[in-house]
């Protein structure tokens, strides 16, 4: 049975300008939910755009999977009065690839995860009783209507929490559909409905600034809950404010040099000693940096990478590792996910505030001058501490 994702991105956005591409956690804000995407069951995902910068991205930053798909939406479907049927119902009739089950998934709904995917594609799959499914918050608030009265209890005898059944709110995540039932409805979902239940957080979709900051800082809770005492077996740095001081000295003919300290590479070179695998991920394609990792010996070296936190997956899960194996260096706010997510993160005393606030460990030296040799002595003695327990 063939399931296909779908994910409708606008490029105009008036609450949010450039909303869907604007980056949360340092990731634009649609990786979120494609990432998770590619990590379930389905067989392949649609992205389907109007913004030439996604469909440039997604080719540049998913090359790794056959799975992801970017397509370009019509004009028509990507005003601001086209629903989103319009434009499901104008992809599904432009492709010549047959499917069973219809995924929509929304963008603004970053909580989103692979399982809850896979939950809402197992509850029409399995016996066949549901045409779709969708996902739902279970919310304990008291609802009222405009003249006074309430909707859902009796004033007079306030239930408590736990014996108050509540109110399963659809929280615009994720919408499972065979294609049968879309063809015929031409709606996201009909006939018999399954309702998927998601944790309470996911309510929060994002429709303004307020919203973005409360789901930055949910999302990045979320991140944190990851972290667990484990050994650091993989040290993952970023280069420029890292390995350099993050400055980049320019000639005429383009990019001249970059300062590394010494002491680092010094510093990797004992810490593979104690058998922790080093590696690099910048978003920067430099040749400079190739030459450096070279001379260090760091075979591991992803140059170009814009979503960081996609490719840190990606090496845990085909690693086999958890999270909590992996220290990571950054200093920006495209590392922000990664600071989170990692085990330990670490972060140069010149980094930005941002990453501060979020880092395990702020280091007392500067990107290079000593930061990295700094952490890699931290790694030794914690994982001793570790191993001795």
């Amino acid at each position: 049975m063939k399931s296909i994702g779908f994910i409708p991105l606008r490029s105009g956005s008036k609450g949010i300008p450039g909303k869907n591409k604007k980056k949360l956690l340092g990731r634009p804000l649609f990786c979120w939910t494609l990432g998770e995407a590619i990590a379930s069951n389905l067989d392949e995902i649609y992205v389907y755009t109007d913004d030439a910068d996604i469909l440039s991205f997604i080719e540049k930053e998913y090359h790794w999977t056959t799975k992801v798909k970017a397509i370009k939406r019509s004009d028509a479907s990507a005003t601001d009065t086209a629903s989103t049927e319009l434009a499901m119902m104008e992809f599904v009739n432009s492709i010549d690839s047959a499917f069973d089950l219809f995924c929509l998934l929304q963008a603004t709904s970053p909580f989103t995860t692979a399982v809850d995917i896979n939950n809402c594609l197992d509850a029409v799959t399995n016996g066949m009783k549901y045409d779709s499914a969708l996902t739902v918050v279970n919310s304990h608030r008291f609802t009222w209507h405009a003249d006074g009265t309430p909707k859902n209890y009796d004033i007079f005898n306030r239930p408590r929490r736990q014996d108050f059944e509540g109110l399963l709110i659809e929280n615009g995540a994720c919408y499972v559909t065979t294609d049968s039932a879309l063809r015929e409805s031409q709606n996201r979902i009909s006939g018999n409905i399954a309702t998927v239940p998601m944790p309470e957080d996911s309510l929060t979709e994002i429709d303004s600034l307020t919203d973005w900051k409360i789901v930055e800082e949910l999302l990045a809770s979320r991140l944190k809950t990851k972290k667990q005492s484990n050994r650091i077996t993989h040290l993952i740095l970023d280069v420029d404010g890292v390995f350099t001081d993050g400055c980049i000295y320019y000639g005429a003919d383009g990019e001249l040099m970059k300062k590394f300290d010494m002491r680092d590479g010094m510093g990797l070179e004992i810490l593979r000693q104690y058998g922790v695998e080093v590696m690099v991920m910048t978003s920067e394609d430099s040749q400079i940096v190739a030459s450096r990792m070279k001379k260090l010996k760091i075979k591991d070296v992803y140059l170009g990478v814009k979503d960081k936190y996609s490719l840190l997956s990606r090496i845990v899960t085909d690693r086999n590792l958890s999270f909590s194996n992996i220290a990571y260096i950054g200093d920006d706010v495209n590392d922000m996910a990664n600071i989170c997510a990692a085990g330990w993160s670490f972060t140069p005393a010149n980094a930005t505030q941002p990453i501060k606030n979020h880092a395990d460990v702020i280091l007392q030296n500067n990107s290079a001058e000593g930061a990295i040799r700094e952490a890699t002595e931290f790694i030794i003695k914690y994982n001793n501490r570790y191993e001795s327990l």
